[in-house]
Parts: C-alpha cells; sequence; structure tokens
C-alpha cells in the first residue's frame, strides 16, 4: 500500500485563451509560495497551463469557440466531458477550479459536487447580464465564487453565492501609474493617428473580424492618409493567422502579446469585444468595440437573452456608453469606419475619453486576483498536517472509557 502524501491535488478546467492564462498564472503564483512540493495540479486546458506545470488531460483550449461556431464542437466537448468525471470518480481531487465558460463547466462543477469535491468558479458566469434565472444551477455547483468584476460580489452575495471580488486578473502583471498615464494628446495630428487593431484571441472572433478591422483600416487611411496600424495577436500561432489572412492594400504591423502595451502606444483601438477591452481602457485609449453574430441567431435567440443596455465590459461598469459600441454588426462596416474617423477627428473627445477610460478601470487593479483566488482555494483544501494535529489533540481531550475513571 502507498504511502500516505500530503501533496493536494488541484483540477483546473479552463477552455479559452484567456481562461488558462489565469489558471497558469495561479499555479506560478502558488509556485512563488513555495507550495510546487504541495499541489499536483491536473485538469484540461492548453500549452500555457502545461508549461505552468499542470498535467493536461485534454488541450480544450485549440477548439475555443463561440456562440454559432460552437455548434460544431458539441461532440469534442462531450467526449471531454466524459473523460473529466472518469477522472474525477476514479482519483482523489481535493478541489476543482473551473475558470470562465459557464457552458462546460456548469457540467464538471455539477460532476465533482456530486462526489463532494468542493468547487471554486474563477470569473463569475455573466449571469447578471443573460441568465438570472440560472442562478439556482450555480448555487448548487459551486462553493466559493471568485467575481474579477467589482458589482458582481453583492450581485451574487444578495442570491445567496458565496462570492468575493478578487480583483481582475488580467492586471495581476501590470504595474500603471494612473495619476500620469492618461493620453492628453499634446501635439496630435489625426493625419498621422497611431491605430492599434485587436481582432480577438479566438479563431471565430478572427476570422469574422479581422478582414472588417483591415477594411476600416483602409477607410481610416483614405481619410488620414498617414495614419499607422498594429495589430496585436496573443500568441505566434495567432500571428501566423493574422499574416496569412492579410488583405491587399493595407500595410499594418504586427506584434504579439501585451494588449495594454500595445494600446499605451496608440491613439485609437478597434478592439473586438472581451477583456482585452478592460487591457485598452487602462491605457487609456479611446476605441470602437466589435462583435458580430449571426443575423438569425441574435434576432431569434441573442436579444432577447441580453438583459443589460449595453453589451461590453467598458460600458457596463460604466452604466454609459464611455466607447462606441457595434455590438453585434452583422455586414455594412461604413457606420463602423464613419465612427472612427469622428473620434480619431476630435482632439477634445480623445483626452476625455481617456480620462474616463482610465477612472473606470482603476478599481479593477488593486491587489492582486491570482494571490487572492490562491487564498481562497487554500481555505477549501483541508490541510493534512493541521487534521493530524487536531485528531491528535482531540484523542488527547477525549475522556478514557477506563473503568474507575
Amino acid at each position: 500500500m502507498a504511502e500516505p502524501t500530503s501533496k493536494r491535488r488541484i483540477f483546473l478546467s479552463a477552455c479559452e485563451p484567456s481562461a488558462e492564462v489565469h489558471c497558469a498564472n495561479l499555479i506560478r503564483t502558488a509556485q512563488n509560495h513555495g507550495l510546487q512540493g504541495q499541489i499536483e495540479w491536473v485538469g484540461v486546458g492548453g500549452s500555457q497551463m502545461e508549461k505552468a506545470g499542470c498535467a493536461i488531460l485534454e488541450n480544450t483550449v485549440r477548439r475555443a469557440a463561440m456562440l454559432h461556431n460552437a455548434f460544431g464542437q458539441i461532440g469534442f466537448f462531450y467526449r471531454v466531458l466524459k473523460k473529466v468525471r472518469s477522472f474525477l470518480e476514479t482519483q482523489p481531487v481535493d478541489l476543482v477550479i473551473v475558470c470562465d465558460s459557464p457552458a462546460f463547466n456548469f457540467h464538471v462543477a455539477k460532476a465533482a459536487r456530486r462526489l463532494g469535491i468542493p468547487v471554486l468558479f474563477y470569473v463569475a458566469p455573466q449571469l447578471w447580464a443573460w441568465a438570472p434565472w440560472r442562478i439556482g444551477k450555480l448555487r448548487k455547483s459551486c462553493t466559493k465564487l471568485a467575481c474579477i468584476l467589482p458589482f458582481e460580489e453583492d450581485w451574487f452575495c444578495s442570491r445567496n453565492i458565496d462570492a468575493k471580488f478578487v480583483g481582475n486578473p488580467l492586471f495581476d502583471d501590470i504595474s500603471i501609474d494612473f495619476t500620469e498615464s492618461y493620453k492628453d494628446y499634446t501635439g496630435y495630428d489625426p493625419r498621422k493617428v497611431k491605430v492599434a487593431l485587436f481582432p480577438g484571441s479566438r479563431n471565430a472572433e478572427m476570422k469574422s473580424l479581422w478582414p472588417a478591422m483591415q477594411k476600416i483600416a483602409i477607410q481610416i487611411k483614405q481619410k488620414w492618409p498617414e495614419a499607422s496600424f498594429i495589430a496585436c495577436a496573443a500568441s505566434e500561432e495567432k500571428l501566423e493567422l493574422l499574416r496569412k489572412r492579410k488583405i491587399t492594400g493595407l500595410k499594418c504591423e504586427f506584434t504579439v502579446g501585451n494588449v495594454y502595451e500595445t494600446a499605451d502606444k496608440a491613439d485609437f483601438a478597434l478592439v473586438a469585444s472581451g477583456s482585452a477591452t478592460l487591457q485598452v481602457a487602462a491605457a487609456g485609449c479611446p476605441m470602437v468595440i466589435l462583435y458580430q453574430s449571426s443575423r438569425i441567431l441574435w434576432h431569434l435567440v441573442g436579444r432577447w437573452l441580453i438583459r443589460t443596455r449595453f453589451l461590453s465590459l467598458v460600458n457596463i461598469l460604466a452604466g454609459r456608453e464611455v466607447v462606441t459600441e457595434f455590438m453585434p454588426y452583422f455586414s455594412s462596416i461604413r457606420p463602423v469606419a464613419d465612427r472612427c474617423s469622428q473620434v480619431i477627428g476630435n482632439r477634445t473627445l480623445l483626452m476625455k475619453t481617456s480620462m474616463e477610460l482610465e477612472n473606470l478601470v482603476a478599481p479593477l487593479t488593486h491587489g492582486s486576483a491570482g494571490e487572492e483566488v490562491l487564498q481562497m482555494a487554500l481555505s477549501l483544501i483541508p490541510d493534512p498536517v493541521r487534521q493530524e494535529k487536531d485528531l491528535a489533540l482531540e484523542s488527547h481531550l477525549r475522556p478514557s472509557n477506563r473503568s474507575g475513571r
């Protein structure tokens, strides 16, 4: 029989590139605290999690999809779910952490809770936006909830979910001085505007938004002839996809990685809806936000599910339209290009928007989400050493059953 070990096993589940980054950073945070010999990480995710030290049962990040593109992935994720369930049933697991992707991770969480395994949701599902009736499902499958938007803690706690705002993991590795970093556009010339393009990290986003962004850039160039463009990709692999899909007529620089640094050097940005909008906002970079959907699905389902006035995270946090969002747009890019040119040509609007964006995002950057989530995770895992001491103390204090006592 194997010797008992004090090492605890944490199962991670991530399907999206951003979720994978959060999970990889969580592993590194634990390692920085000297816990690499005490925690075994295993789960489903991607190569970044694997490099950080997680044993990957299945690479789910490569198959990340959106809305109508997700239907083709149902068979794949059903097989992954069966593998996850089998692992949880046959291997000892002390904690399950599911990160984002509620459509898949609700099933993982449900399987874990049926086996009595505590579940930490890292990134709260946005039920406040589109599915408040699913709160009961979350309550049953969630032990603790880590929120990355400030208002979410009160929203979920008022519905009897043990929730805590942990900060936003997008800013764990970014040091920002908000007193000096907003753009004042001194000496700004719209004819030489620097435009950053962020077409998203998912293949489906890149397929639908990257051609549109290039066409919009060409129209901006026609109005502002000395404009320059830089496109930011999440990885070398995504960069190659952008290069292969580059259209004729656009001169564009390419870079990999840091959204904040790229936006910090730009005057204006065109951004795919998602977490990148918050990093662009932290750089004080005015933007127009894009999201494309199936016209049929949007009118049949989407428009009836959405409960918020705005759809982009920036405007949701503000409770008003700080930046223009085209969510969704279906085919014509003319209104998008016209709005971009209007903003680019208005120095006063650019400066005002830059200040508003930084003031809006500043509360998200306090503390470290990785540190907070790690502490939440450890609080859910029984400490075997402490348990042994507690049992010894209990045994010492327990009255003896021997006669005469």
